[in-house]
């Protein structure tokens, strides 16, 4: 039984759908606030990185707003961070796409960046929209009501977030584990790394620039962990049950590499049911968070349901 789940309304959903939309578009406005102008011989790699930030989601930077707005920050003014999280987030795709990792030649329902340009060039781009992302979160101690204190202190998660212990770390399991059999403890490893830990930095940094109490920080991190792990096992699910028309990228692939995957760890309805439990242990943390429960538990059915 999910009865948490359960009791979380359409309209809720709406709503998170509608900001998704709203947030989408304003991160796209203000994305090449942070994007260096590039002249000849080197242009191609600015035009590569704006190639590949075209698109997407944006549900990180929508963590971000959210959490500021949740803690008491009016969203706009956590803008910086926001974006900082979507060009880091962008860097990843592109290395994750590279012959050397994952050699795939499909995201955001267009060729890859290695593909559409170069090897060589997608390299440098990825690299560039990271040293973008800490130009961003820099950028935020230039807003009003913002301390330098707490800007720093993002800094240094989003530091720890994106690298070996993170983002990074989590990258080089999953290749890794595409030369061993499946492996629980492996594959929990890759999805808390891989995924899971941005979505926490993402709610964390909201909470942070918003001088939320550190109980506050460490309630807003466990959902938006728990919601990432969500995230990635719904991932997994779409690889086996989507389209690459629907998705944007090739789909099928994980099996094909030997990826860890949860429906290649307990079979597809097995993967269903974790879900639906990460599901339900995310709208029961949003009891620990003061207010915008509406959103935040619609948010959890919105990532639950992309597999329905």
């Amino acid at each position: 039984m999910h009865p948490k789940i359960a009791s979380i309304s359409d309209d809720s959903v709406a709503l998170v759908k509608r900001l998704l939309n709203e947030t989408a578009q304003r991160v796209d406005e203000h994305l090449p606030r942070f994007l260096p102008e590039v002249g000849q011989p080197a242009q191609q790699v600015s035009e590569a990185m704006c190639y590949s930030l075209l698109g997407g989601k944006r549900i990180r930077p929508l963590i971000v707003l959210q959490s500021a707005q949740s803690f008491g920050l009016p969203a706009d003014i956590a803008m910086p961070t926001a974006c900082g999280f979507e060009l880091l987030h962008t860097a990843t795709l592109i290395h994750d796409d590279l012959p050397a990792i994952d050699d795939s030649s499909l995201r955001r329902a267009r060729p890859s960046c290695h593909v559409a340009f170069d090897e060589a060039t997608a390299i440098l781009a990825g690299d560039a929209l990271i040293i973008a992302a800490y130009d961003a979160l820099a950028a935020q101690a230039h807003n009003d009501g913002v301390s330098a204190r707490v800007v720093v202190q993002v800094i240094a998660e989003f530091g720890t977030y994106a690298g070996a212990t993170g983002v990074i770390g989590g990258e080089l399991a999953d290749i890794h584990g595409e030369t061993v059999g499946t492996n629980r403890e492996l594959l929990e490893y890759i999805h808390l790394n891989k995924t899971a830990k941005l979505f926490e930095g993402a709610g964390r940094a909201g909470a942070i620039l918003a001088e939320a109490s550190d109980e506050s920080i460490k309630a807003i991190g466990s959902y938006c962990r728990t919601l990432g792990l969500l995230f990635q096992v719904t991932d997994d699910i779409l690889d086996v049950s989507s389209s690459a028309e629907t998705l944007g990228k090739p789909v099928g692939v994980d099996k094909q590499a030997g990826k860890q995957t949860y429906p290649a760890l307990v079979g597809v309805e097995g993967a269903h049911q974790y879900a639906r439990d990460l599901a339900e242990q995310a709208a029961e943390l949003t009891d620990m968070l003061p207010n915008n429960h509406r959103f935040w538990r619609g948010l959890v059915k919105l990532v639950l349901d992309r597999w329905a």
